[in-house]
């Protein structure tokens, strides 16, 4: 499974609850102009800079936030990151498209693990030491919502789960995924090769099911 392949199937926009509708909202996230002016707008002190970021970007956060942490964690990993975002807005200097995005990405993300990190006492219960050894397989993604996807990664167990975000989605390596958790390189990339494998019979489970389901009707 290549970074891109599993990055380009979740990295869509949910909606956040706000009234814009979805498609200006998509068009705001790719619109460097508009992200931009956004900023701009922020950094004059306009009341409603804050409520058009986050009405902007919190389903797509929230996306984020929900492949690391589960929904008794997320509210407040979103909460103290928005936190985060706005108190440092100020200081973030915009270096082209896609730039805000992705420094409030990278703080949801650090908020999850940190999140991650005081709930578990030691790394070793969230790593295996030495993963049994399984046959490398690449998860076909094809034909899955972004939605359904998130749900199946979100089943995987927490070492697993974070290694993966990590390397295929953020595009971290495995050096420095080991420096954020505290585990090996070698340790890194032996728990991406058990999260895909395990990720890949997830997804062949699912569609079974609908097939099933199919057939049934």
């Amino acid at each position: 499974m290549g970074k891109r392949v599993l990055s380009s199937s979740i990295a869509q926009e949910t909606n956040s609850g706000c009234v814009i509708p979805d498609e200006v909202v998509l068009k705001r996230i790719s619109d460097k102009s508009d992200e931009k002016a956004l900023l701009e707008a922020f950094n004059r002190g306009e009341a409603s800079a804050i409520d058009r970021l986050f009405c902007t970007y919190a389903g797509y956060l929230s996306g984020v936030g929900a492949r690391y942490v589960d929904d008794e964690d997320l509210k407040d990993v979103l909460q103290e990151s928005f936190i985060k975002i706005f108190t440092h807005l100020h200081s973030f200097h915009y270096k082209g498209e896609g730039s805000l995005r992705a420094w409030m990405t990278r703080i949801v993300v650090n908020e999850a693990l940190l999140t991650l990190r005081r709930r578990k006492a030691s790394p070793e219960v969230l790593f295996d030491k030495e993963p049994p050894e399984v046959a490398d397989e690449a998860p076909d993604t094809e034909g899955l919502t972004p939605e359904t996807l998130v749900k199946l990664i979100r089943k995987l167990p927490e070492g697993y789960r974070q290694v993966l975000n990590l390397y295929a989605i953020e595009g971290k390596s495995h050096k420095e995924i080991g420096q954020l958790l505290g585990i090996k390189p070698d340790s890194s990339a032996s728990q991406f090769h058990r999260a895909k494998s395990m990720l890949a019979r997830l997804i062949k489970e699912y569609k079974k099911g609908l097939e099933y389901g199919r057939q049934m009707d």
